[in-house]
Protein backbone atom coordinates (compact mmCIF):
# COMPACT_ATOMS: atom_id res chain seq x y z
CA UNK A 1 0.00 0.00 0.00
CA UNK A 2 1.61 3.45 -1.35
CA UNK A 3 2.03 6.02 1.84
CA UNK A 4 -0.53 8.41 2.75
CA UNK A 5 0.35 11.87 3.09
CA UNK A 6 -0.81 13.27 6.27
CA UNK A 7 -2.09 16.74 6.17
CA UNK A 8 -2.13 18.96 9.38
CA UNK A 9 -4.11 22.25 10.25
CA UNK A 10 -3.56 24.52 13.29
CA UNK A 11 -6.19 22.21 15.35
CA UNK A 12 -6.85 18.99 13.07
CA UNK A 13 -4.28 16.35 11.26
CA UNK A 14 -5.91 14.66 8.27
CA UNK A 15 -4.34 10.91 8.55
CA UNK A 16 -4.57 7.46 7.32
CA UNK A 17 -7.52 5.44 8.53
CA UNK A 18 -7.05 2.66 11.72
CA UNK A 19 -9.11 -0.43 13.14
CA UNK A 20 -9.75 1.71 16.22
CA UNK A 21 -11.71 4.26 13.83
CA UNK A 22 -14.45 1.96 12.93
CA UNK A 23 -16.14 2.16 16.22
CA UNK A 24 -16.87 5.68 16.16
CA UNK A 25 -16.81 5.62 12.54
CA UNK A 26 -20.20 3.07 12.96
CA UNK A 27 -21.41 5.53 15.79
CA UNK A 28 -21.72 8.55 13.12
CA UNK A 29 -22.88 6.65 10.71
CA UNK A 30 -26.40 5.20 12.47
CA UNK A 31 -26.53 8.62 13.78
CA UNK A 32 -29.79 10.09 12.39
CA UNK A 33 -28.94 14.22 12.54
CA UNK A 34 -25.44 12.63 10.07
CA UNK A 35 -27.57 10.62 8.05
CA UNK A 36 -30.39 13.16 7.52
CA UNK A 37 -29.49 13.65 3.80
CA UNK A 38 -27.77 10.11 3.05
CA UNK A 39 -30.17 7.64 2.26
CA UNK A 40 -29.93 5.45 4.73
CA UNK A 41 -28.39 4.73 8.30
CA UNK A 42 -25.60 2.13 8.23
CA UNK A 43 -24.85 -0.91 10.63
CA UNK A 44 -21.53 -1.95 11.85
CA UNK A 45 -20.92 -3.94 8.94
CA UNK A 46 -22.04 -1.67 6.39
CA UNK A 47 -19.95 1.17 7.64
CA UNK A 48 -17.25 -1.69 8.17
CA UNK A 49 -17.20 -2.10 4.44
CA UNK A 50 -17.34 1.70 3.58
CA UNK A 51 -14.48 2.02 5.55
CA UNK A 52 -12.80 -0.41 3.71
CA UNK A 53 -13.43 1.09 0.46
CA UNK A 54 -12.21 4.19 1.59
CA UNK A 55 -9.24 2.71 2.03
CA UNK A 56 -9.27 1.02 -1.31
CA UNK A 57 -9.61 3.90 -3.30
CA UNK A 58 -6.65 5.47 -1.27
CA UNK A 59 -4.41 2.42 -2.79
CA UNK A 60 -6.61 3.11 -6.29
CA UNK A 61 -5.63 6.79 -6.58
CA UNK A 62 -3.07 7.79 -3.68
CA UNK A 63 -5.62 10.18 -1.98
CA UNK A 64 -8.91 9.61 -0.56
CA UNK A 65 -11.52 10.93 2.42
CA UNK A 66 -9.06 11.13 5.13
CA UNK A 67 -9.92 9.98 8.82
CA UNK A 68 -9.77 13.59 11.30
CA UNK A 69 -9.26 14.29 14.51
CA UNK A 70 -8.82 16.72 16.37
CA UNK A 71 -5.01 17.78 17.15
CA UNK A 72 -4.23 17.20 20.90
CA UNK A 73 -7.95 15.74 21.50
CA UNK A 74 -10.33 13.43 19.95
CA UNK A 75 -9.17 10.63 18.04
CA UNK A 76 -11.25 10.31 15.68
CA UNK A 77 -14.40 12.87 14.40
CA UNK A 78 -15.28 11.71 11.12
CA UNK A 79 -13.67 12.08 7.05
CA UNK A 80 -12.78 14.94 4.88
CA UNK A 81 -11.05 14.76 1.61
CA UNK A 82 -11.12 13.77 -1.94
CA UNK A 83 -12.65 11.02 -4.12
CA UNK A 84 -13.42 9.83 -7.26
CA UNK A 85 -17.18 9.62 -8.28
CA UNK A 86 -18.67 5.88 -9.62
CA UNK A 87 -21.22 7.24 -11.40
CA UNK A 88 -21.82 9.00 -14.45
CA UNK A 89 -23.13 12.38 -15.28
CA UNK A 90 -22.63 15.11 -17.09
CA UNK A 91 -20.41 16.59 -14.99
CA UNK A 92 -17.86 12.94 -14.30
CA UNK A 93 -15.21 11.77 -14.81
CA UNK A 94 -14.33 14.45 -11.79
CA UNK A 95 -12.72 14.37 -8.44
CA UNK A 96 -15.24 15.40 -5.52
CA UNK A 97 -14.46 16.81 -1.77
CA UNK A 98 -16.65 15.69 1.00
CA UNK A 99 -17.04 15.44 4.70
CA UNK A 100 -19.14 13.97 7.40
CA UNK A 101 -18.30 14.36 10.87
CA UNK A 102 -19.82 13.18 14.33
CA UNK A 103 -22.41 15.73 15.50
CA UNK A 104 -21.42 16.65 18.51
CA UNK A 105 -18.29 17.98 16.48
CA UNK A 106 -20.31 20.28 14.34
CA UNK A 107 -20.72 24.41 14.50
CA UNK A 108 -16.86 24.59 15.15
CA UNK A 109 -15.80 25.24 11.14
CA UNK A 110 -14.07 21.53 11.43
CA UNK A 111 -15.36 21.03 8.27
CA UNK A 112 -14.18 23.76 6.37
CA UNK A 113 -10.56 23.74 7.90
CA UNK A 114 -9.98 20.65 6.88
CA UNK A 115 -11.58 21.04 3.61
CA UNK A 116 -9.42 23.95 2.80
CA UNK A 117 -6.29 21.95 3.01
CA UNK A 118 -7.67 18.80 1.02
CA UNK A 119 -8.33 22.14 -1.67
CA UNK A 120 -5.11 22.70 -1.10
CA UNK A 121 -3.15 19.10 -1.68
CA UNK A 122 -5.70 18.63 -4.79
CA UNK A 123 -4.76 21.67 -6.75
CA UNK A 124 -1.15 21.82 -5.51
CA UNK A 125 -0.04 18.35 -5.06
CA UNK A 126 -2.47 16.85 -7.77
CA UNK A 127 -2.97 19.66 -9.91
CA UNK A 128 -6.38 19.05 -10.34
CA UNK A 129 -7.67 21.26 -12.79
CA UNK A 130 -11.07 21.14 -10.92
CA UNK A 131 -12.74 20.08 -7.88
CA UNK A 132 -16.60 19.41 -7.21
CA UNK A 133 -19.03 18.85 -3.99
CA UNK A 134 -22.55 18.04 -4.29
CA UNK A 135 -25.31 17.41 -1.88
CA UNK A 136 -29.35 17.75 -1.70
CA UNK A 137 -30.91 21.65 -1.48
CA UNK A 138 -32.36 21.08 1.79
CA UNK A 139 -28.45 20.74 2.99
CA UNK A 140 -27.99 23.78 4.15
CA UNK A 141 -25.19 23.37 6.59
CA UNK A 142 -22.86 21.54 3.54
CA UNK A 143 -23.47 23.57 1.46
CA UNK A 144 -22.64 26.85 2.92
CA UNK A 145 -18.96 25.12 4.13
CA UNK A 146 -19.18 24.74 -0.31
CA UNK A 147 -19.48 28.46 -0.23
CA UNK A 148 -17.19 28.97 2.16
CA UNK A 149 -14.44 27.32 0.24
CA UNK A 150 -15.29 29.48 -2.37
CA UNK A 151 -17.27 27.05 -4.84
CA UNK A 152 -19.47 28.16 -6.91
CA UNK A 153 -23.08 26.60 -7.90
CA UNK A 154 -25.24 26.85 -11.24
CA UNK A 155 -28.57 26.42 -11.18
CA UNK A 156 -27.97 24.56 -14.53
CA UNK A 157 -25.25 21.73 -13.10
CA UNK A 158 -28.29 20.48 -10.16
CA UNK A 159 -28.71 16.76 -11.47
CA UNK A 160 -30.43 13.75 -10.43
CA UNK A 161 -28.30 11.38 -8.87
CA UNK A 162 -28.15 8.28 -10.91
CA UNK A 163 -27.89 6.03 -7.82
CA UNK A 164 -31.52 7.02 -6.43
CA UNK A 165 -34.68 5.83 -7.84
CA UNK A 166 -37.41 7.97 -9.06
CA UNK A 167 -39.68 10.40 -6.57
CA UNK A 168 -36.51 9.77 -4.05
CA UNK A 169 -36.55 12.64 -1.63
CA UNK A 170 -32.57 12.94 -2.06
CA UNK A 171 -32.66 12.32 -5.88
CA UNK A 172 -32.16 16.00 -6.67
CA UNK A 173 -28.38 17.37 -6.21
CA UNK A 174 -26.94 20.79 -6.48
CA UNK A 175 -23.19 20.93 -7.91
CA UNK A 176 -20.37 23.26 -6.53
CA UNK A 177 -17.83 23.70 -8.51
CA UNK A 178 -13.97 25.37 -8.01
CA UNK A 179 -11.20 25.26 -10.62
CA UNK A 180 -7.61 25.88 -10.47
CA UNK A 181 -7.76 29.63 -11.60
CA UNK A 182 -10.66 30.16 -8.70
CA UNK A 183 -8.30 28.86 -5.82
CA UNK A 184 -5.56 30.23 -6.95
CA UNK A 185 -7.02 33.98 -6.78
CA UNK A 186 -8.17 33.19 -3.77
CA UNK A 187 -5.48 31.77 -2.10
CA UNK A 188 -3.05 34.81 -3.41
CA UNK A 189 -5.59 37.51 -2.24
CA UNK A 190 -5.65 35.42 1.37
CA UNK A 191 -1.76 35.61 1.60
CA UNK A 192 -1.31 39.12 0.58
CA UNK A 193 -1.29 41.92 3.60
CA UNK A 194 -4.26 42.96 5.03
CA UNK A 195 -3.10 46.40 3.94
CA UNK A 196 -2.14 45.37 0.47
CA UNK A 197 -5.93 44.38 -0.79
CA UNK A 198 -7.72 47.48 -0.70
CA UNK A 199 -4.86 49.15 -2.85
CA UNK A 200 -6.07 50.18 -6.32
CA UNK A 201 -4.25 49.51 -9.38
CA UNK A 202 -3.29 52.22 -11.86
Amino acid sequence: MPEIPVLSTPRLRLREWRDDDLPAFAALNSDPQVMEFLPKLLDRSESDAMAARIREHFNDHQFGLWAVEVAGGVDFIGFVGLCVPKFEAHFTPCVEIGWRLAATHWGQGYATEAARTALEFGFRQLRLEQIVSMTVPANRRSWQVMQRLGMTRSPDDDFDHPNLPEGDRLKRHVLYRLTQAQWSSATLLRELPTNSRNIATP
